[in-house]
């Protein structure tokens, strides 16, 4: 007779990796805890505060005694703001019953995974990708096809490369846009030529997230893939959230629009899982979304000067090498000029994670190397900090490269 171990863990969960970017987060607070001092370029948030009328919204729901449950997909008032935010945005027609709110963007991700996967499903993930999305569908069950995107395609997926990762096992395509963390946006012309190919597999979904939408430079457009391509709007999930617009991130709400029965059954799994989004958070999200946007256009201004001051200085380190980013607000800069070289504390470089380990522990610089994300040599460096800091951290960077030795 077999006795089960009591600390057995579902086999899912146990072959899902944490996430890097935290592991890196954890290891920036004990270092900070034990005196050191560390500029963190690894989290992915605005360092802005969030909005004042968003904020005094939030507390007038706290006096108004808006504190008990809402509906599991979120309140009528702010699904149909939702509705309406995509309607005037990205010319989306839809209704509010055809869209969800939940806790955060990545539980809108994974309720959907969860929802439609079943074991040995594809997901099509094009690297370099979010650290989450490979991790995501292995708990739901599902197999994740990586697509390699290297900076000669601009780390975009090709229609080639796309027709060639399908497979009658493939059940969703995840694009984001702009990304993370490499800041590629994809033209319309470009999410054109991807939905001709999907056009052609009737039983793929695409999962649009697109939660940095309002983080593109240069006076580029935004496009999301049901706008450019309405015949693939019966099998996308339009994902989006306050988190970065609004600066946002501790709210913890992101929403998303598709088809009926996708978010009837993303509503069920929700219901027996975490029920609805915090009730403040909702109404604080329901101002954002009706109330000014001048802030948007604020912080991308400031997101665009740090973007052309980061990319500059790490073009100045040597053997970094960063192709300017169109959106969000990470630099993806190749660090393979600094492979096989020696630290000054006498650590040879043999990985992309040895140089964020080295850059943390020697200049002491935070940031997550590219390999979690799915390609390397690279480092993400999130410049989502004052001026004055990132500066520091340039130089910082900029002096352990210079101190290398062969």
């Amino acid at each position: 007779m077999t006795t089960q171990n009591p600390r057995a863990l579902n086999r899912f969960l146990e072959a899902a990796r944490p996430s890097a970017t935290y592991r890196v987060m954890d290891r920036v607070a004990a270092r900070r805890a034990a005196g050191a001092k560390v500029i963190s370029l690894c989290a992915g948030e605005p360092d802005f505060d969030t909005p004042d009328h968003v904020r005094e919204a939030g507390i007038a729901a706290i006096r108004a005694g808006h504190t008990r449950y809402t509906q599991v997909a979120g309140l009528r008032a702010l699904r149909e703001a939702v509705a309406a935010k995509f309607e005037r945005e990205n010319g989306l027609t839809v209704d509010w019953r055809d869209t969800v709110v939940a806790n955060g963007g990545k539980q809108v991700i994974f309720n959907a995974l969860a929802a439609t996967l079943n074991e040995g499903d594809e997901v099509i993930v094009p690297a370099p990708y979010w650290v989450s999305y490979p991790d995501i569908v292995q708990l739901c069950g599902g197999r994740t096809v990586v697509v390699a995107c290297d900076a000669d395609s601009g780390f975009k997926l090709s229609p080639e490369a796309l027709q060639a990762a399908i497979t009658p096992r493939t059940r969703w395509l995840i694009l984001n846009s702009p990304s993370n963390p490499t800041g590629a946006v994809y033209s319309r012309a470009e999410l054109g030529a991807l939905a001709e190919v999907l056009l052609a597999h009737p039983q793929v979904l695409v999962l649009s997230d697109d939660i940095y939408e309002h983080l593109i430079f240069d006076g580029a457009a935004f496009h999301t893939m049901a706008q450019v391509e309405p015949r693939l709007g019966d099998r996308t999930l339009t994902m989006n959230g306050v988190s970065k617009a609004y600066a946002m991130t501790g709210w913890r709400i992101g929403f998303g629009t598709g088809p009926g029965w996708l978010i009837e059954a993303m509503e069920k799994l929700q219901g027996q899982q975490t029920s609805g989004p915090c009730s403040i958070s909702q109404h604080a999200a329901l101002a954002a979304l009706t109330g000014p946007r001048d802030f948007i256009q604020r912080s991308r201004t400031v997101f665009q000067s740090r973007r052309d001051t980061m990319v500059e200085m790490l073009n100045q380190a040597p053997g970094m090498r960063c192709e300017v980013p169109q959106g969000a607000f990470y630099a993806f800069a190749s660090c393979e000029g600094l492979i096989g070289k020696i630290t000054p504390a006498g650590m040879r470089l043999e990985s992309d994670e040895d140089v964020v380990n080295a850059l943390l522990d020697e200049a002491g610089v935070a940031a997550v190397h590219g390999s979690a994300f799915g390609l390397g040599p690279y480092i993400r460096i999130a410049y989502a900090l004052d001026d004055h800091s990132l500066k520091q951290a340039s130089a910082a960077i900029r002096a352990f490269c210079q101190a290398l030795s062969d």
